[in-house]
């Protein structure tokens, strides 16, 4: 693959501490993917608010990831800036704020992700009017789907592209919804859209049994790893912590302790970026070794921990492995 200007940079510059972990981890990276082997990538945090679908959409285009684990948030927060990001908001002076300023927002329809606030009336409830005719159109059918199944069927309707206010490209949901990507949405109920199912059924106009289940999500995500294992396992590449990491990498022990399926290969390539720290019961901030305790890594697994900001670091990683 010929290197272009930031791979070159990464390479020439790159050499020492967090930044040789970041070179190391996407060099491998890549050569995991050269020998035939699956990638799991897991976005934490507000990955999409942060417009990861710049880099994120062409690696799933160019098939450099083959299934994804994402909050609930991640899931629609890709689709909110597609459709409202005229509407977003910038505060850089975030950290100056006080209650009354917070207060001023929040009067505006503008929910805070650090420096970006997300509109509520253009973001939240655009979708909402149309996701709802989707939900109770499956439940008068009697049929179930998962979170992100019915968001595939709400992108690929054509009903968003009405409101589209960046260049589809840019969206990392849209892709996966053209490559019908397997996604893992463990814990959706957390979401905004989850918070609104909940309304929704908690006034009978929906039944919860509409949406398929976490349980459901796990059954589905040990299917999909026996199918496409093989002998060397598929890598896991998380992006932060928290549930869209810690529920999919616990598919390899299920697998080989509670289904006694003894011969599961462990994950064969691991890296995290995160900035949490190693501490009491912190599992996020642990270091990749624990794992080899509870069944998810092998000591031989190429294992990598990236002590940094996963919105600078993400999409250098995705540039290089892409050979950009």
């Amino acid at each position: 693959m010929s290197q272009q200007p930031i791979s070159e940079f990464i390479e020439k510059h790159f050499l020492h501490f967090n930044a040789a972990t970041l070179l190391d981890a996407a060099k491998a990276y890549r050569q995991h993917l050269s020998e035939g082997k699956k990638m799991m990538v897991t976005l934490a945090g507000a990955m999409s608010t942060a417009e990861l679908g710049k880099s994120f959409a062409e690696m799933i285009r160019q098939d450099k990831v083959q299934i994804i684990s994402c909050t609930g948030a991640n899931l629609e927060e890709d689709i909110m800036n597609l459709v409202a990001h005229s509407h977003y908001e910038r505060v850089p002076q975030y950290r100056d704020l006080g209650p009354k300023e917070e207060w001023a927002l929040l009067e505006r329809g503008l929910n805070r992700v650090t420096d970006t606030c997300i509109p509520e009336e253009e973001a939240f409830r655009r979708l909402q009017q149309h996701i709802f005719e989707l939900w109770k159109s499956a439940e008068d059918k009697g049929e179930r789907y998962f979170p992100h199944e019915f968001m595939y069927q709400l992108l690929l309707s054509g009903v968003l592209e009405q409101y589209y206010e960046i260049d589809p490209e840019n969206s990392w949901m849209l892709a996966a919804a053209k490559r019908n990507l397997p996604i893992i949405v463990p814990g959706w109920e957390d979401s905004t859209m989850g918070n609104i199912f909940a309304s929704y059924c908690m006034k009978g106009e929906l039944k919860p049994s509409t949406m398929k289940s976490g349980i459901e999500y796990m059954t589905f995500l040990a299917e999909w790893y026996i199918e496409n294992a093989e002998e060397d396992g598929v890598g896991f590449f998380q992006i932060g912590g928290g549930i869209a990491g810690d529920f999919p990498i616990c598919v390899v022990p299920m697998l080989a302790q509670d289904m006694e399926m003894k011969d599961t290969p462990f994950w064969s390539y691991f890296c995290q970026i995160s900035d949490s720290t190693t501490s009491y019961g912190s599992y996020s901030g642990a270091v990749p070794n624990e794992k080899i305790t509870w069944g998810k890594l092998d000591t031989v697994s190429p294992k990598f921990i990236i002590e940094s900001d996963a919105t600078i670091v993400a999409p250098l990683i995705f540039a290089y492995v892409l050979g950009q």
